[in-house]
């Protein structure tokens, strides 16, 4: 098929910092390309695939510019200036697109990244008869499940990128943003409650960010807390190898949660709570824990004396069935088929 691929028009593709809608858009564009798909991919000019590059911006703004309409439609007209050359067009972001979906034939599938607020609800059923939507959870999809759904599709991670480690290290790990329903500060009293060392790889960007962490996470830190800020992906996923395990205390009914496939994917149990697509991505007791978020700091504290109950093999073994590269590329193929037939 000749498929476009929409992402973003904020961050690079790959992201070199924060990005996990970039991360799967990266892993997708190329996985279409290399099993014979002829790809185009709209992205920054500073992004690397193996798929055709096109590009209106040479250099990503950058996640201060994240949901800028000027640069969404800037990019959204090149998108849409020849569709003649494609078979299907996925869109990664909503808004302008969306529009031109309606002044087309063209089949469109839209992955819907994130939650469904408001003014989601009101574009999503503006164009309800005419795009093929792709939910990455059975959590997600229930929230509005009247939309013309192609199928699930979780978010997938190239193995090969995150190092597979049984010996850990004494410390634990939050990874995320500083926003109240991430659970920063739900980490660090959970960190002081088991009397572990934290280690925090934190973005503070935005003034909601930045006001949570003044006010609420950073008074309460463990003495010895270290934070780090954005990391690079090396970082990163050398952070998730050595943790011994990672606490994801969200309070939001999260779509997907790239983290816990990228712990677990590095034999790292994860410590979550019951939000979102958590249920459907950590097998409770087998690849990690899953508490309540009422009191988390001491059921997260009464859950790492468990962690000799999990094998590492166990939660790599998790992630390449269900969460992988592969799996995800070949989900995407029976969508791309299905709304062209």
């Amino acid at each position: 098929m000749r498929i476009a691929q929409v992402a973003p028009p904020w961050v690079a593709v790959p992201p070199k910092g924060y990005g996990g809608i970039e991360w799967v858009v990266a892993l997708l564009a190329d996985g279409l390309a290399e099993r014979g798909h002829d790809v185009t991919l709209f992205a920054t000019g500073d992004s690397q695939t193996t798929a055709h590059l096109e590009y209106v911006f040479e250099t990503a703004p950058g996640p201060a510019f994240i949901n800028s309409l000027w640069h969404e439609t800037m990019h959204e007209l090149l998108v849409h200036r020849d569709l003649s050359r494609f078979d299907v067009l996925h869109l990664h972001t909503p808004w302008s697109g969306m529009v031109a979906a309606l002044a087309h034939d063209l089949p469109v599938v839209h992955t819907v990244h994130g939650p469904f607020i408001p003014q989601m609800r009101q574009l999503y059923a503006q164009v309800a008869e005419r795009v093929t939507f792709v939910a990455i959870s059975e959590a997600q999809r229930s929230h509005m499940p009247e939309l013309r759904y192609g199928g699930v599709v979780y978010n997938g991670i190239d193995l090969d990128a995150y190092p597979f480690r049984e010996e850990k290290e004494d410390f634990l790990l939050f990874l995320g943003r500083a926003n109240p329903d991430k659970g920063a500060h739900r980490a660090a009293q959970a960190a002081r409650e088991a009397g572990l060392p934290l280690v925090m790889a934190v973005k503070i960007a935005d003034e909601l960010e930045k006001a949570h962490w003044a006010k609420d996470v950073e008074p309460i830190l463990p003495e010895g807390t270290r934070v780090l800020g954005e990391v690079s992906h090396e970082e990163k996923a050398d952070l998730l190898s050595r943790a011994r395990a990672v606490l994801f205390p969200i309070d939001w009914p999260e779509p997907f949660g790239l983290v816990m496939t990228e712990a677990m994917a590095c034999g790292t149990p994860v410590i979550a709570t019951p939000r979102g697509s958590v249920p459907e991505v950590i097998d409770d007791g087998t690849t990690g824990f899953i508490v309540d978020v009422e009191d988390y700091a001491r059921h997260a504290a009464e859950a790492l004396g468990r962690l000799g109950e999990i094998d590492p093999k166990a939660c790599r073994a998790r992630v390449e069935e269900r969460f992988s590269k592969q799996a995800m590329v070949a989900g995407y193929e029976a969508v791309f088929e299905s709304a062209v037939g």
